[in-house]
């Protein structure tokens, strides 16, 4: 069939109106927006690969529609992946083969049958018709904004002073520190898609504790000197960024823990400083992205990966660490490139040749691929133990 743009567009456009909607549905119903965004990235794709078809294939034959199918699937898991959609696959595939059936059905026989010159039109719906398929996919899109809207977190701000904690955050809302403002006692998520920004906690068992709450985001918090870590996470992915961490004086704390969330997503901590404290950041048996942190004056290590864990530990700055700058450890997978280790100490209690004043420590089974990180003003460079293996990235 010879296409004209308009007729690409609006044919388009009909065979999505059916699977936008039931997106539209199932994020309603689930209160979630993936299913949205899922069908948001097939327009989008739907849309721009037809303005790249339209000058290159004037002519489209009917066979031509499974291999440009595959090829569109392709492209609309690539973009799905790249903004981190939270997509099941079997959903994802599912919605779009149904959108790919709805464009076969209604391509090669019910536009033809409703509308006798379709296939002369070019594949127009004419002035009705394109209206129609366009107010179908405007509706939902529409309904499924408003929704959002409404369901927006409210904004709590946390006037200046110091409030006695703890703290406990039970419901979605987005908490705004305003200058000033202080929590003593710690702070508790206890409730999914809670923002924090801008606040600042002192003391506190854990700084601010999130014990199996999604959708987190920690953003310009500040952590002085609790008890054990200064932010504490198990068992869900969050997103910490722009934080700062005072351990010094608290013998055995973290900085920052991440703690048994490999199934649920990547935990990212960027552009945060963490002083003091037994290991500036760590993570066990979780998958995450440490990258753009400084950690300094740690006792054990500053930024470890351990406990099978998985991620990249990137563009780090490391110094005056006892024992180990950065260790990937006990069987996790690190990518590690682009980190700063210097002034790291020795640590001759106990006698743990690991222990030596390394840098980078890749030990007990891991396996690490390393780029270019700069360890050169320590008193030891690398060291890998324990059966680990190592991979140069050039």
């Amino acid at each position: 069939m010879s296409y004209t743009l308009r007729g690409r567009l609006e044919s388009r456009f009909a065979a999505l109106a059916l699977p936008l909607a039931a997106a539209c549905l199932v994020a309603a119903a689930l209160g979630e927006w993936w299913p949205v965004g899922l069908a948001a990235a097939m327009l989008a794709v739907a849309v721009g690969i037809d303005l790249v078809y339209h000058p290159l294939l004037r002519y489209q034959p009917g066979w031509a529609a499974l291999p440009l199918g595959l090829l569109e699937l392709g492209v609309v898991m690539a973009v799905v992946l790249g903004y981190g959609t939270q997509a099941p696959l079997v959903v994802a595939l599912g919605l779009f083969a149904a959108a790919w059936v709805c464009a076969q059905l209604l391509g090669h026989a019910l536009l033809p049958f409703w509308r006798l010159s379709y296939a002369e039109d070019g594949g127009e719906l004419g002035r009705r018709g394109g209206a129609l398929a366009a107010a179908a996919v405007a509706a939902p899109l529409a309904a499924a904004g408003g929704l959002w809207y409404a369901h927006l977190p409210p904004v709590v701000h946390l006037a200046a002073g110091v409030h006695q904690g703890p703290l406990v955050i039970d419901r979605r809302e987005k908490l705004v520190g305003d200058a000033g403002a202080v929590v003593r006692g710690g702070i508790v998520v206890a409730h999914k898609n809670v923002e924090i920004s801008h606040v600042t906690v002192v003391g506190g068992v854990n700084g601010i504790t999130v014990d199996g709450m999604r959708g987190v985001v920690l953003d310009h918090v500040t952590v002085i000197r609790p008890q054990l870590d200064g932010i504490h996470v198990r068992g869900q992915a969050i997103t910490i960024k722009h934080c700062n961490v005072d351990m010094r004086g608290v013998p055995y704390g973290q900085g920052i823990d991440i703690s048994y969330n490999m199934d649920t997503g990547e935990t990212m901590v960027s552009h945060c400083t963490v002083v003091g404290g037994q290991e500036g950041i760590v993570t066990h048996s979780s998958s995450a992205m440490l990258e753009h942190n400084r950690v300094e004056r740690t006792t054990m290590r500053g930024i470890s990966m351990t406990e099978m864990s998985m991620g990249g530990v990137m563009h780090n700055t490391v110094r005056d660490a006892k024992g180990i700058g950065i260790l990937c450890g006990d069987h996790s997978m690190c990518m590690i490139d682009r980190n700063d280790v210097a002034g790291t100490r020795v640590d001759t209690v106990g006698g743990d040749r690991e222990r030596a004043g390394y840098g980078l420590v890749v030990e007990f089974g891991a396996d690490a691929d390393l780029g270019r990180n700069d360890l050169i003003d320590n008193p030891a460079t690398l060291g890998v133990f324990v059966g680990s293996l190592v991979h140069w990235q050039h």
